[in-house]
């Protein structure tokens, strides 16, 4: 029994003698901020806008509250007060009117292209903006389909020359960052040899290298418009069960020349994004896609969830896992809550 009381004793003291004590670095906010592993700023935020051809057009999603469809007249005040919140970095969407798509996503490319016109526009009243781009046939596809369909099938080969067509039209644009994210072997390569030799070699390219056949898109899809007509896209899209193949398409886009690696979606696979920070030099990226988003939104109307810190606790999670930048809907949300602190 006395034994017994002098091993509690002796624990007891070794407690009260604890030399790392965790806490003493949380005690105020001066001292969590200076030892803060993970930093979340406006500047690592990438916003993605939804383009319409028109004038006074601004129409919100209904799918993605907060979120619209804009005409470029409504759209340059709201670049120009989210330019003066820090958000710099823009992922241009056209929502493409039915009657202009076909097999071939001929429009994509073509001279009277509203996008690619808004694109020169915007980058003639905004020098300073960086914008990406989308490359992938779907918005301008008949078929809504990020690849060519023939008899049934998304033909991969025959997509490449078309993606380059566009790629090069964005180019000549104003483009900064070209964004394949149609999922088609080979076409990093493609388009960065038909970008060079087209006198584009320092466009960037933002390569959709994980992009998952994921439950999370239908919003965005909403926004444009572009969901396929028939079918699923699980023949090019990765399917969501698989880690160690996003290694596979992360290298090949890699060795392809890829400036930038991206996982898409975010929230779902923070591992796979952590797992592309592990073994790559280039920076990753991570989108964080409509219906992450939606979630959050609708959570929020309904008053289930206070909005900012959520919408700061996914982001963070995000950085934290490995991503560089973020493609988000919180942008300039995010920016708003930062000027007020």
């Amino acid at each position: 029994m006395t034994f017994k009381t002098t091993i509690n004793l002796s624990f007891a003291k070794k407690i009260l003698a604890m030399y790392t004590r965790p806490r003493r670095n949380r005690k105020n906010a001066v001292i969590r901020s200076m030892v803060e592993e993970t930093k979340l700023g406006v500047e690592n935020l990438i916003y993605p806008i939804f383009l319409l051809d028109g004038k006074g057009i601004k129409t919100e999603v209904k799918s993605l509250p907060n979120n619209f469809r804009w005409s470029l007249d409504m759209l340059i005040p709201e670049i120009e007060a989210c330019m003066k919140l820090g958000v710099k970095t823009f992922d241009l969407f056209p929502a493409v009117d039915e009657s202009l798509k076909d097999k071939i996503a001929s429009y994509s490319y073509a001279s009277d292209n509203f996008y690619l016109d808004a694109i020169r526009k915007l980058k003639a009243e905004f020098p300073e903006m960086v914008i990406m781009s989308d490359v992938a046939m779907d918005p301008y596809s008949s078929d809504g389909h990020d690849g060519l369909v023939e008899n049934g099938e998304i033909v991969n080969d025959k997509t490449l020359p078309i993606l380059a067509k566009m790629a090069i039209a964005q180019a000549q644009a104003g483009v900064d960052i070209i964004g394949p994210s149609d999922m088609m072997d080979g076409r990093v390569g493609y388009l960065r040899e038909e970008l060079d030799e087209a006198g584009y070699e320092n466009t960037s390219i933002m390569s959709y290298s994980v992009k998952y056949a994921s439950a999370f898109y239908n919003p965005f899809r909403d926004a444009l418009d572009s969901a396929p007509k028939s079918g699923d896209k699980k023949t090019y899209q990765m399917n969501p069960a698989n880690k160690r193949e996003a290694l596979l398409e992360a290298e090949l886009d890699y060795s392809e020349g890829a400036d930038m690696l991206m996982v898409k979606p975010a929230l779902c696979y923070l591992d796979v994004i952590h797992l592309l920070k592990e073994n790559f030099n280039i920076p990753i990226t991570a989108y964080n896609v409509s219906g992450e988003c939606a979630m959050v939104y609708a959570a929020a109307r309904n008053g289930w969830l206070n909005y900012e810190p959520v919408m700061y606790e996914m982001l963070l999670s995000m950085r934290r896992a490995g991503a560089d930048a973020i493609l988000t809907y919180f942008a300039k949300d995010f920016a708003e809550m930062v000027k007020k602190k």
